[in-house]
């Protein structure tokens, strides 16, 4: 991939979802693909695809979820990706926007490797890679313990499971971002059978099309209300 190949394909669909971002965060981006197809090459990190669908499947797919995280001016809480492999959503949102403080949780030491290369060679700060699982009923990953506003993950578990992980780091009034599939009314109606007395409401469900392949995706958005 060379680097105007990249920048095109990320231009073409960032327009196509309607997403501006800056020319620093593209190359930001566009230097974090080449690293991720680089390394790729040696461990696993993702599916071999072609380059529009790798653009598509993991980096335009992690940054549809800007559209629901806090403005740029209020972002001093930080977001948590649990379980989030070679950095998706996490770090593809943290390369588009720098100032979103960010913590990464993955157990496996040669993507949490990858991770931390991709952060010193783009030059991001306040953000922080942990390595290790979120334990049901444990707010404790790597000996920290987190309470974390803003949980998501991309494909850590079904839903219901996600929500039983998150709820011990995350604070009455927090809200959890589900990435889904088309399915994901399914995963709803399991959640509510199997915990009625969940702490969490369903707040919204934004549903989207990825730009080039047109696949469906959903947002879904819970928050911690109580029981």
């Amino acid at each position: 991939m060379t680097g105007s190949q990249g920048k095109e394909i990320l231009q073409e669909g960032l327009a196509a979802m309607g997403i501006t971002l800056d020319s620093q965060a593209q190359e930001r981006l566009v230097t974090y693909c080449a690293e991720l197809l680089r390394w790729s090459a040696k461990i696993n990190l993702v599916a071999r695809a072609e380059l529009r669908e790798i653009w598509e499947t993991h980096f335009l797919d992690s940054l549809s979820l800007l559209r629901v995280l806090p403005p740029p001016e209020n972002t001093q809480q930080p977001l948590l990706d649990i379980g989030t492999g070679a950095g998706f959503p996490g770090l593809a949102l943290k390369a588009a926007r720098p100032e979103l403080p960010v913590i990464l949780v993955e157990p496996r030491q040669k993507r949490v490797s990858f991770l931390r290369h991709v952060i010193r060679t783009l030059g991001l700060k306040d953000i922080e890679v942990l390595c290790g699982r979120l334990e049901k009923n444990s707010a404790k990953v790597d000996d920290q313990t987190l309470a974390v506003p803003i949980i998501t993950s991309r494909a850590f578990t079904n839903l219901g499971e996600f929500l039983l992980h998150a709820g011990a780091v995350n604070p009455m009034g927090g809200r959890v971002i589900c990435m889904k599939g088309p399915r994901s009314g399914e995963e709803i109606s399991a959640w509510r059978l199997a915990q009625p007395e969940s702490p969490y409401r369903l707040q919204e469900i934004i549903e989207l099309t990825l730009p080039f392949s047109g696949k469906v995706r959903n947002l879904v958005i819970f928050s911690k209300e109580g029981p």
